[in-house]
């Protein structure tokens, strides 16, 4: 019988002389080693949400819970109290006009409210409004413009100015006239 197979033939691999084999040998351990190196490196970079970290805190919770929108509700038939100037003054102006912070003019000082004065009444109610320097506008407060306007020129005239009392809006001068 013939046999077609040589069994007596060199068997041949990619590896044929010793310089390849060493190389093999070499990046068989350091290929794998690379590869892991880099996937602790992308592992690692990620923010981490366990023990020792601030992501359970109070104010990260807060945050990631907080409402995206609120709704307030008014009672639009109530006639709403129209304050004076000195208690809009005394309720939000007066955290930074009476001791005179981030560069707020101080209440009564006349030196610091003369070249204010000098731009007129409503140049000061529309910053009094819309805001200057560090104030927000209507200083973070919830009071209408007229009521405003009122602390404004109750502010300005214990600086030295003379500003007449603004009139109050039609609406609410109809409304108060009719509750008396």
């Amino acid at each position: 019988m013939s046999d077609s197979q040589d069994h007596d033939a060199p068997h041949e691999g990619p590896i044929k002389t010793p310089k390849q084999l060493i190389w093999t040998v070499i990046a068989s351990f350091v290929v794998p080693i690379v590869i892991i190196v880099l996937l602790i490196n992308f592992v690692d970079t990620d923010t981490k949400s366990g023990a020792g970290t601030d992501s359970m805190g109070e104010e990260a919770v807060a945050h990631r819970i907080q409402p995206v929108g609120m709704v307030a509700l008014k009672d639009a038939s109530a006639v709403a109290e129209i304050r004076t100037g000195e208690q809009v003054f005394t309720a939000q102006c007066s955290a930074c006009h009476s001791a005179g912070l981030a560069g707020a003019p101080k209440f009564g000082d006349e030196a610091a409210w003369a070249p204010r004065v000098k731009t007129g009444l409503d140049a000061l109610v529309h910053s009094a409004l819309n805001g200057k320097g560090a104030m927000a506008k209507q200083g973070g407060g919830d009071f209408s413009d007229f009521e405003i306007a009122r602390a404004v020129v109750y502010m300005a005239n214990k600086g030295g100015a003379k500003f007449d009392e603004p009139k109050p809006p039609a609406a609410a001068a109809s409304a108060a006239s009719a509750a008396n």
